[in-house]
């Protein structure tokens, strides 16, 4: 079994694009690490009374092109490495889409579901208190990831505003609307990827009304179940799974019901319209397009030969592994990388910072209309670099990105 330190994958990326780029070693160098590292312990007072030691980090990758942004993750089995290797994708991902932001990523090893409402509030403000001198609208802007919410988003923007003792609601994304959150914003990640598998449909014919599956069933797959549908005009949902089963239709199952059912009972398992089917073989079946939104190292060497999609749009961070990608690329399945097809998040995240800048807030059709233009924008780019380079499209979407970065360094007198 292919087992992976992800930064390590990161920065194996870059080294690919930067060679591809012809970049000079201090470009590289440069680029293959973080430009800064914060490591902090927040003392939190338990409902017991007790205090308990947590570790908290923040990453800033690269601010070359703008703020950093990125998530903040809560998490049991964080580690520095994960927070670097997605604080580096981070960097891409906002260029790749050329927004005028750089890469960051946060996190806090810890296990939420072990903490009261009250603990969650105190460690949400605790973080921030430890992270505020590095963070502001003009130097990162954090916003959720993996067992953090909107909710936590908004702790951690008032206790910024407290410190600062002035109004910034953007210092925050993905807060709800009432204190500065946007319109558009809760499927914004599913629908970029929605938007990527259109345009891949429109270049090389692929069939958008056939059969798709989705591998985690949490809020982007959810979402992606459903768009699919209304932006792509059809499509038969067979299969989806969650971390406590996988069910398989062949006749397709309703996304409304299977998105309602999950919501009830906490699994896909157990929906009647569905027959139970191990794990692994969702990503096996014979679909037009997959869509791994789960965990990182879904696809693998192991499993990459088997699968028979014609497109895999990765909702996750980093599903595939860089063995399997060389696999699927030989197989001629066409993937959209993460760096591109989960851009939509933090696009309209940008879009949630601009808004809070001026106080005026766009309707969700306006949102979705600059999302669309913007994921166009970038899969037309990325495929342009394919048939220049003759590379795969990871690597195409690696060139993009790192090559603006590079660029921006460089007129900055970094290099």
């Amino acid at each position: 079994m292919e087992s992976y330190n992800s930064f390590k994958v990161a920065q194996q990326q870059v080294l690919e694009a930067a060679r591809i780029l012809n970049l000079d070693e201090a470009t590289v160098d440069l680029l293959i690490f973080p430009q800064r590292e914060f490591k902090f312990t927040l003392n939190v007072k338990m409902d017991n009374g007790a205090s308990r030691i947590f570790h908290g980090y923040r990453i800033q990758y690269n601010q070359a092109r703008g703020p950093a942004k990125g998530g903040i993750r809560f998490h049991p089995e964080e580690t520095v490495d994960t927070i670097r290797a997605l604080a580096s994708w981070m960097t891409w991902k906002t260029a790749v889409v050329d927004l005028p932001l750089g890469g960051g990523k946060g996190g806090v090893k810890c296990n939420p579901k072990e903490l009261s409402i009250s603990e969650l509030e105190r460690l949400s403000r605790a973080y921030v208190r430890a992270i505020s001198p590095m963070i502001g609208i003009d130097k990162d802007v954090p916003a959720p990831d993996v067992y953090t919410n909107p909710q936590i988003m908004t702790w951690m923007m008032d206790e910024y505003e407290t410190l600062v003792n002035r109004h910034h609601p953007g210092v925050m994304t993905d807060k709800p609307q009432q204190v500065g959150g946007t319109e558009g914003r809760r499927d914004a990640t599913a629908r970029g990827g929605v938007i990527t598998v259109r345009e891949a449909c429109k270049l090389y014919g692929y069939d958008p009304h056939r059969c798709y599956a989705i591998q985690g069933f949490g809020n982007a797959g959810q979402r992606a179940a459903l768009l699919h549908q209304e932006i792509l005009g059809g499509g038969k949902l067979v299969a989806v799974s969650d971390s406590r089963g996988a069910i398989f239709n062949r006749d397709g199952m309703d996304p409304k019901e299977l998105v309602t059912h999950k919501l009830t009972n906490g699994t896909v398992a157990n929906f009647p319209g569905g027959k139970p089917l191990p794990q692994e073989e969702l990503l096996e079946l014979d679909v037009e397009v997959l869509y791994p939104a789960a965990l990182e190292n879904s696809i693998t060497s192991e499993n990459a030969g088997k699968i028979k999609a014609r497109v895999i749009c990765e909702l996750a961070n980093g599903p595939t592994t860089p063995e399997a990608d060389f696999i699927l690329n030989k197989n001629n399945v066409h993937v959209i990388p993460d760096i591109l097809a989960s851009a939509g998040g933090v696009t309209v995240s940008y879009f949630e910072m601009v808004q809070d800048h001026y106080s005026y807030f766009w309707e969700e059709n306006l949102v979705h209309e600059r999302l669309d233009k913007k994921l166009t924008k970038a899969y037309k780019t990325v495929q342009e670099a394919v048939k220049e380079k003759q590379i795969h499209p990871r690597l195409a979407a690696m060139v993009v990105g790192v090559a603006r970065v590079a660029e921006a360094c460089k007129l900055r007198g970094w290099v």
